[in-house]
């Protein structure tokens, strides 16, 4: 199932429970700075959308409360972000690495880091037996 696009709220929702776990919908329009914090109705409104996109879910009710849980993973939604900055540019990685060196945001590191993980799926690859 592909992921479907997340507004800016709707993923400052999600942290919300990425973070703190299961949450009423006070509690999570409570976890925004009282500065610029949404509306209680704001929130209720994104999070009912949120649930119709099957990114979290109900768990259960308190009293007249009903509680909600993440169905997907930062990972995931994450992921989902990066592939649609990609398909922006053409697929490219390239002008995306540009931009992150030149801006200092990509360190020695970083490539280490990320030279591992292909380091690791390669030899992953390798042990899969073929058919």
């Amino acid at each position: 199932m592909k992921l479907p696009k997340l507004t800016r709220l709707e993923l400052q929702i999600m942290e919300v429970l990425w973070t703190r776990g299961p949450c009423a919908i006070r509690e999570i329009q409570e976890a925004f700075p009282k500065r610029n914090r949404p509306a209680y109705s704001t929130i209720q409104t994104t999070v009912y959308r949120l649930e119709g996109k099957k990114t979290l879910r109900r768990v259960k009710k308190i009293s007249h409360a009903h509680i909600f849980e993440a169905s997907i993973s930062r990972g995931e939604a994450q992921g989902r972000l990066v592939d649609d900055l990609l398909s922006l540019f053409g697929d490219r990685l390239q002008p995306v690495m540009a931009h992150l060196i030149e801006s200092r945001k990509l360190t020695l590191d970083d490539i280490r880091e990320a030279e591992r993980a292909v380091l690791a799926l390669q030899e992953q690859d390798q042990e899969e037996p073929r058919e």
